[in-house]
């Protein structure tokens, strides 16, 4: 066990989006990212809030956005399809509880396929935490072909 993990896991109740968590998902997005190692967004958090609503309110066909709740409040997400984990982001004060790896175990039981991911080649915290989970790293780009141009590697699962 290491310090970004939770000796007791938290009470948390994982359940499928709905319409009212999309202001507490657009939050944990972007203080998550705001906190991580990677670019900022390159869009307005306007915008931010419309994708991340699409993707609760009309996903595509296969597409699911669950969320991690604890005490009440969404602290993590998760958007999948059946082989690709789109996004999955904790709250930072959420991270290091277990929500995270609860959140990435419940993708493994809804596509036990495999999947695969992208994540920023500096964001060395998160490839970590996909590695320690059974993910590997299968491939790394210059970023010439991500919107932030900034280098990236991708992570499949099994």
């Amino acid at each position: 066990m290491n310090s970004t993990e939770s000796a007791t896991p938290t009470e948390a109740v994982l359940r499928p989006a709905e319409a009212e968590d999309i202001a507490e998902i657009v939050s944990t997005y972007v203080e998550a990212r705001a906190a991580a190692p990677m670019p900022p967004p390159i869009y307005p958090v306007s915008d931010i809030r419309e994708w991340l609503a699409v993707k609760v309110l009309a996903p595509q066909k296969g597409s699911q956005v669950w969320v991690a709740e604890v005490a009440g409040e969404v602290s993590a997400f998760v958007a999948f399809t059946p082989t690709w984990l789109d996004d999955l982001f904790v709250h930072p004060r959420a991270q290091g509880t277990g929500v995270g790896t609860m959140l990435l175990d419940l993708v493994k039981s809804l596509a036990p396929d495999g999947f695969g991911l992208w994540v920023f080649e500096m964001n060395t915290p998160a490839r970590a935490f996909y590695a320690r989970r059974g993910l590997r790293e299968v491939e790394r780009t210059d970023g010439s072909a991500n919107q932030e141009k900034t280098p990236d590697v991708r992570m499949a699962w099994p």
